[in-house]
């Protein structure tokens, strides 16, 4: 691999501008392409071969008059001022009025008020109305939803208040909103303070824009073919971003301490490129092939996100293999050797000997110490993972500053949070004389189950052997008595499945279906990752306890992620710290996220970090001198690379989205723990207390093992080869001029 990228990189410096022209045109006809077809997201989160999936296809069948997807509609949530009902005359003014300026909407079919559907609480003090449109949801325009968003001021000005929920969303997903851009500038500051310099500190995050600019170009365009979720595009550009800014700045690290060698520029490039390039490409593979890897769970919509996430990922490999020197060639001259910044020499100051720095000589004179503290920090973080519960965001776990949020609370206020967990029950009987007894007699039951707060007649469908029967429980969507109802009505179901076979569909039931799907999938997925990782990283390191600590590691860096996510968002701990609303469930998929990014990332950090001391031991046989010139020279950039994802991640965290939040929060502290705490301490530290045996590999194994040259070997001795020829050329050229003299 690094004879072809060195290649590669030689070949890119004397077409530089063609690289460039081509890319930028790349970028440019996506854009075209992209922007003429727009985008075309679905959010559809069913799961197929699952109960709720296949009570879905007997609905559709059974109760739904055509194939069309449903109207849009909006639900105006009233509440009247204190003192005062939904039926006093200042109030029902109050709201005419409103209805009345919405009615000017040509697109609104018809609005049903609260009188007419008979939906006022108790007190009738709250209750709502229904806004229908001629199109479905996602159709509905951005002039309807002002005219909705200006006609209900009129109420709020009268003293009623009035929230929007329905199927109309007014709390859009945001990509590229302030917040990202706050991660960003403090990416840019610790690249300054990386390179000492300003312009070194932005061709990584202008590559990493390019790069991330055609993968969600690319996405945005297979939007039109692929059923691709909205959140999979926020997914894709927070690691799409970080991963391009951390590729671009290992090259250009790697090209600056080549250029402080004595190395000419395009020399420099090369090597580097075929370095820390195969480096790259290695350690984005991982990445590609672990979101990927989401696809074991067959689960389309997760599919879609690993998927998309990969173009986002390849596009930043191709783009620091090719685009980076192609830069590095127009403007490396004026980038290095670099200049040392002050804190950054401090940080790295030498002590006794050129191989050490301060960071190295202390973790390997106190192996022990650091490795117990290190371990006992994540053991105790990884305590609440053992008690995650898995569940779906809906209106209430957003913002309380979104109209949703309140109208969500309204609609709890006055009939209970089980109004926001109906579940639809079919009960499908064969066809004979006592089929309504039957019935009957499954709704008594039904009635008699716990938890159960009321449940509809039922209404029959096209066939007459299908009713179907709603049910509101006492708990909201995500309470484990709701999940424990479903699970009832099912067993109830297996009980009576002589007479009556019953159903259980609707939002609540699919989420909770999903959720134990994506449960079901962690330890399967966990398992491939974990032993796709420790025979790759045999292959690399060409050694069995160096991928056997890694793999341990990584699992122990990803149960404190998921435990301190459970802490915060789950328990409720310093919720408000870090801007959630309330606490919730774990977003169901989240932990298949978190494993499949997470260990991409730490294998990024591994390979970078251990390969530097691969490196070294190859050459000195001493474990020690290995591991401290493996922190010096390749513990800075892990750091700084690091801290980028860090920046990255928490401007992502800042989202009001909760489904965004909740992935940029859990990828933030899984980059701290696992590139801080364990690559940084307690690998280093772990490898002080193996010595050579670290490097330990069966005879027979290493001889059958391909060799995969990620450190570029190969090209160091081409290299040091060449130059020998050419030392040889230039003096025995010098004693020629000087005889002819």
């Amino acid at each position: 691999m690094a004879k072809y990228l060195y290649k590669l990189g030689r070949w890119v410096v004397n077409h530089n501008k063609k690289v460039i022209g081509g890319t930028l045109g790349i970028l440019i006809i996506t854009a075209i392409v992209a922007l003429s077809m727009g985008p075309d997201f679905s959010d559809e989160m069913s799961i197929p071969d699952t109960e709720s999936a296949e009570a879905g296809k007997i609905m559709e069948r059974e109760f739904q008059a055509s194939n069309e997807p449903a109207l849009g509609t909006i639900n105006l949530v009233l509440k009247a001022p204190k003192g005062q009902t939904l039926e006093s005359s200042e109030v029902k003014d109050a709201i005419n009025k409103t209805i009345d300026k919405i009615k000017e909407d040509k697109s609104v079919v018809s609005i049903a008020t609260p009188a007419e559907l008979g939906n006022y609480n108790e007190t009738k003090q709250i209750g709502y109305a229904i806004v229908t449109y001629d199109v479905p949801a996602a159709k509905v325009t951005e002039k309807s939803k002002e005219i909705i968003l200006e006609s209900i001021e009129g109420a709020r000005n009268d003293g009623v208040q009035t929230e929007l929920a329905g199927t109309v969303a007014f709390s859009e997903l945001e990509i590229g909103g302030i917040t990202e851009v706050i991660g960003v500038v403090i990416a840019y500051a610790i690249l300054a303070l990386t390179f000492a310099s300003f312009l070194a500190a932005g061709m990584p995050i202008i590559t990493a824009v390019i790069g991330l600019g055609i993968g969600i170009l690319t996405i945005l365009v297979g939007t039109n073919y692929f059923d691709i979720p909205s959140f999979a595009l926020a997914l894709a550009a927070m690691l799409g971003l970080a991963v391009g800014i951390d590729y671009a700045l290992f090259i250009m690290s790697r090209f600056r301490q080549e250029l402080a060698k004595g190395y000419s520029v395009q020399e420099a490039i090369a090597i580097a490129n075929g370095t820390a390039g195969s480096a790259v490409v290695f350690a984005g593979i991982t990445v590609i092939i672990a979101l990927l890897g989401l696809g074991v769970a067959e689960i389309p919509f997760l599919t879609m996100m690993g998927i998309s996430a990969a173009v986002c990922v390849l596009c930043a490999i191709l783009i620091a293999v090719i685009f980076v020197p192609a830069i590095l060639a127009v403007f490396g001259h004026k980038i290095g050797p670099s200049r040392k910044n002050k804190f950054l020499a401090r940080l790295t100051s030498k002590r006794n000997n050129k191989e050490s720095n301060k960071w190295g000589s202390f973790v390997t004179k106190r192996p022990w110490t650091v490795t117990i503290l290190g371990i006992l920090l994540l053991v105790v973080v990884s305590i609440p993972f053992f008690h995650m519960q898995l569940g779906l965001p809906d209106n209430g776990t957003k913002s309380d500053e979104t109209t949703e949020r309140r109208a969500y609370d309204l609609l709890s206020e006055a009939y209970g949070p089980g109004y926001h967990s109906s579940l639809v029950v079919l009960a499908e009987a064969d066809e004979n004389e006592e089929i309504q007894a039957r019935i009957n007699k499954v709704i008594e039951e039904l009635g008699d189950l716990p938890n159960v707060k009321s449940v509809s007649p039922p209404i029959p469908g096209k066939s007459g052997n299908v009713f179907m029967i709603s049910i509101t429980p006492n708990t909201g969507p995500n309470d484990i008595e709701t999940n424990e109802l479903v699970h009832s009505i099912r067993e109830l179901s297996d009980k009576n499945n002589e007479q009556v076979e019953l159903y259980v569909t609707g939002a609540t039931a699919v989420n909770i279906d999903i959720s134990e799907k994506l449960n079901d999938a962690v330890p399967l997925f966990a398992s491939l990752i974990v032993g796709f990782a420790f025979v790759l990283l045999v292959l690399v390191f060409r050694s069995i306890l160096v991928p056997l600590k890694a793999v341990l590691g990584f699992l122990l860096s990803l149960l404190a992620t998921l435990g301190f996510v459970v802490f915060v968002i789950q328990d409720g701990n310093f919720n408000s710290l870090f801007g959630f609303p309330t606490a919730s469930p774990i977003l169901a998929f989240l932990p298949v996220i978190v494993i499949g990014i997470l260990f991409g990332l730490a294998m990024d950090y591994e390979v970078f970090l251990v390969s530097r001391m691969r490196e070294e031991f190859t050459h000195s046989k001493d474990a020690h001198k290995a591991i401290l010139a493996g922190i010096k020279e390749s513990g800075g950039v892990v750091t700084a690379a690091g801290l980028i994802m860090i920046a990255v991640f928490t401007g992502f965290m800042l989202a009001p989205d909760p489904i965004i939040k909740s992935m940029g929060f859990a990828l933030t502290f899984g980059i701290i723990f696992d590139a801080f705490v364990v690559r940084m301490a307690i690998v280093p530290a772990v490898m002080t207390l193996m010595g050579k045996a670290a490097w330990y590999l069966p005879n027979w194994l290493d001889k059958i093992l391909p060799n995969i040259d990620v450190e570029g070997t190969s090209i160091q001795k081409e290299i040091d080869e060449s130059m020998a020829i050419n030392k040889k050329k230039n003096s025995l050229r010098m004693k020629e001029e000087q005889v002819s003299e």
